[in-house]
């Protein structure tokens, strides 16, 4: 062979695993770690024969099931049967698998057997009662453990000092959780009826051990028989698994596109409706149904990318996003903790409150702050673009 050969061989090599690297990191996968809460001697909630382990792994095999569909979307379990997983070892699954999303699936339970709906929780710091006690209660598991002590650094589930201890390394991807769990909240309320308790923090630990955005749902009480019931029965199941994945599969497309996969989200939503109770309550801090919330790195990227400037000049508005609520209340500063300039945008039978209008993407980042220096912590900056609201990313573009 000749050198010119040799030397032309070569090269071609070199391109083809070149074109190989690439294509294998255009085609990686959206990874999503699905947690079945307790499993094994661990029981979880127990009411009326309706048990949570059960329930909760049921429900996370319809929702892998679903994703599945997706080729495009790789489904990780930390159990797929009746076992025993320790509270450590989930996280570490999800972190080895250098996960995109780690969901983990409850169910509720309170002794007064009075309570019911929905909620979802992102890990923060709390100091609200009910918050706590859900996660006090998720948290107890590691008791089970027989070296927990060593194990988990003294921490003890029952103490207050413990819990507040959490140090929130979840900070990082805060926004993208909030905008997993508001897209799970909004389709538990509006595609199924189910009462809705809001988006929620509290410190959780296999929250607070992930490397990536996560959310814990709580289905519902079992504890309250008819929606035990529902959870309990194959309909609830698959109607509840549907709008997880259809949520799921909602985030992937917004925070990295589809592949031009049909999406499980564009099939037909459930005609029948549940027979559980449905209350629609005013949305404050801890309960803040957020729609499309940006992070600092999309941010950044955006900003890289244009200027303000040029987003005003195209017609763009920026607001920020300071509540949502079924109630509709005057916009006047009164009502919001002294922030004037608010207007009201209504989807479906939600209220979404706005302070602030500016066609300035910097101006809007110090509102920002100026709603969160008055309490609305999940505050967050939309954008509108001839009065049809758009990504922060396509604003900028």
């Amino acid at each position: 062979m000749t050198l010119k050969n040799k030397l032309y061989t070569t090269l071609t090599v070199l391109a083809t695993i070149v074109s190989l690297s690439v294509s294998g990191q255009s085609n990686t996968k959206f990874k999503v770690v699905l947690d079945a809460g307790h499993g094994g001697k661990d029981f979880g909630a127990n009411y009326h024969g309706f048990i949570e382990k059960n329930i909760a792994l049921s429900v996370v095999l319809k929702v892998g099931k679903l994703l599945e569909k997706d080729r495009n979307i790789d489904v990780i379990y930390t159990r797929k049967t009746d076992v025993f997983i320790e509270l450590t070892e989930r996280p570490n699954i999800a972190n080895k698998a250098d996960a995109n999303f780690f969901v983990s699936i409850h169910c509720n339970g309170e002794v007064k057997k009075v309570a019911y709906g929905t909620e979802t929780f992102v890990m923060g710091l709390t100091k609200n009662a009910s918050n706590l006690e859900v996660a006090k209660k998720e948290n107890s598991v590691i008791t089970l453990e027989s070296d927990y002590k060593m194990k988990y650094g003294g921490f003890d589930p029952n103490s207050p000092q413990s819990m507040i201890g959490l140090m929130l390394l979840q900070e990082e991807y805060i926004d993208q959780s909030i905008t997993l769990a508001s897209n799970v909240q909004a389709n538990f309320t509006d595609d199924l009826e189910r009462k809705n308790r809001g988006v929620k923090q509290a410190p959780f630990w296999v929250l607070h051990k992930t490397a990536m955005p996560s959310i814990l749902i709580e289905l519902g009480f079992i504890s309250y028989k008819p929606e035990g019931e529902y959870l309990n029965s194959e309909d609830g199941q698959d109607k509840v698994a549907k709008s997880i994945a259809d949520a799921i599969i909602k985030y992937k497309k917004e925070y990295y596109g589809n592949g031009g996969v049909p999406e499980v989200a564009e099939k037909d939503k459930p005609s029948v409706k549940t027979n559980t109770p449905r209350e629609t309550a005013p949305i404050s801090r801890g309960e803040t149904i957020v729609e499309k919330p940006v992070t600092k790195k999309l941010e950044k990227k955006a900003e890289e990318r244009e200027t303000p400037k040029k987003a005003e000049s195209n017609g763009v508005v920026f607001k920020v996003q300071i509540a949502a609520s079924g109630k509709k209340l005057e916009p006047v500063a009164s009502n919001f903790k002294g922030l004037g300039n608010i207007s009201v945008e209504q989807e479906n039978k939600i209220y979404k409150y706005m302070y602030g209008e500016t066609g300035n993407y910097d101006a809007a980042k110090d509102q920002l702050k100026e709603a969160k220096a008055k309490g609305y912590d999940s505050a967050f900056i939309v954008a509108f673009k001839n009065g049809k609201k758009v990504t922060i990313q396509e604003a900028l573009r």
